[in-house]
């Protein structure tokens, strides 16, 4: 029979992590529309690719970060991380030669803002336990990734001066990255359905009379 001290335990389980996962489901839901949103900004910044920059386009590589173990949950969890921190840098460059939409700026970069206060304030908690798993390595690993993906960006622009179809192609090279912030938002989120549907279980049994918990493990 299950004993006092264990019950008492899963409900201060219960109770403590109820909320958060239901806060977390909700971010990882928002931020998949927040995703959305900040793509249709990006692409109405500055309308069609401009054709005067069409010699200048340079190749990244941006196949590096879907080499990412997307079957890492806490892998995961760092991309989204820093490619929103990565690109919130980016965006709060030199822009004075873009000549793009102030309003599309401002609502873009507003955006990537609100995703990365909103997804650091939910995996905050877990965060600390993270970095003492034995792959941190790979946690490493990614966080080079993409640091090194994003400083040839950030490069690129230095040289070229920010100029006009610098920005250009990095406007277009970095459309590429949402639905990449989808891919992992979803990876999250299915984990994080399953691990809700068994604090549903835990509270269908901790409403159950003793003999009816005894009868249910038996």
């Amino acid at each position: 029979m299950i004993s006092r001290s264990l019950l008492q335990f899963c409900l201060m389980l219960l109770f403590s992590s109820e909320i958060s996962c239901l806060d977390c489901n909700r971010i990882y839901v928002l931020q998949t529309r927040m995703n959305n949103e900040s793509l249709e900004h990006l692409e109405k910044m500055g309308g069609n690719f401009p054709f005067q920059c069409l010699n200048e386009r340079t190749a990244f590589k941006p196949r590096d970060i879907l080499k990412i173990r997307l079957s890492q949950r806490e892998n995961a969890k760092v991309a989204i991380q820093q490619i929103l921190q990565e690109l919130f840098h980016i965006f709060n460059n030199n822009l004075t030669q873009a000549a793009w939409d102030g309003t599309s700026i401002k609502e873009f970069q507003n955006g990537l803002h609100q995703q990365i206060e909103k997804l650091e304030t939910c995996l905050s908690a877990e965060k600390g336990k993270e970095i003492t798993y034995p792959g941190n390595e790979n946690l490493l690993l990614t966080s080079l990734k993409l640091k090194g993906y994003f400083q040839t960006i950030d490069d690129f622009l230095k040289e070229k001066q920010y100029s006009l179809c610098a920005w250009e192609i990095v406007r277009l090279e970095i459309s590429r990255c949402f639905p990449i912030l989808n891919i992992l938002t979803k990876r999250l989120e299915d984990e994080g359905t399953i691990y809700c549907f068994f604090l549903e279980k835990l509270k269908y049994y901790m409403n159950k009379t003793a003999e009816e918990r005894y009868k249910i493990m038996t």
